[in-house]
């Protein structure tokens, strides 16, 4: 299982919690809405923040860590203000629903922590509006642009069982799996001989 980190600034602990790598199952599933906002589902969202920061990446769905529920981090904050210091700008978000999206795309070179070491250039709406519950149960409606709308749409296509290779031409697809298998492979390698 993942390890417990003891975070600065904040009361509760938090665990780190090992991150799916593609092609497990669970990463093709479809999460279920959340019925209730609990402090279990607050949990989990910790848990997935701090997951994510450790990894480091700037979004996770709950599928990446095993979860079928439909929730997600992100915090674009690091990448996109590097010349404020990068402020983090954490967002919990749950049950999100695409409610509207630009005609105009953008194209950014997408990775993501469950196929790691493998980017490509994905084209997205270039904005998207997002209704979700927040952490408190209240819901919300927002507009992301720029990375922000690339990463949400990222993790919602999680939720839905789609992760961003699908995206791709099968040629392009196969190809970036095969390397991920083969890295795969060489870490469960270096793992052994380590033991």
């Amino acid at each position: 299982m993942g390890h417990i980190v003891i975070t600065r600034g904040h009361e509760s602990i938090m665990a780190v919690l090992p991150i799916l790598i593609a092609p497990h199952p669970t990463l093709k599933a479809k999460a279920r809405p959340v019925e209730a906002v609990t402090d279990e589902l607050r949990q989990l969202l910790d848990d997935m923040l701090e997951t994510m920061y450790d990894a480091p990446g700037i979004g996770l769905a709950a599928n990446q860590i095993g979860s079928l529920e439909r929730v997600l981090v992100m915090d674009c904050g690091s990448r996109e203000d590097e010349e404020d210091g990068g402020e983090p700008r954490p967002i919990k978000i749950i049950n999100p629903v695409i409610t509207g999206a630009t005609e105009e795309r953008s194209s950014y070179e997408e990775g993501c922590l469950s196929i790691p070491e493998q980017f490509a250039e994905v084209e997205r709406p270039a904005a998207v509006r997002v209704r979700y519950l927040d952490e408190n149960g209240k819901q919300q409606e927002r507009d992301f642009h720029g990375l922000e709308a690339t990463c949400v749409q990222h993790e919602i296509d999680h939720l839905d069982g789609i992760l961003f290779v699908d995206h791709l031409s099968n040629l392009k697809r196969n190809m970036l799996m095969k390397k991920l298998k083969k890295l795969v492979k060489e870490r469960e390698e270096e793992a052994a001989d380590h033991d």
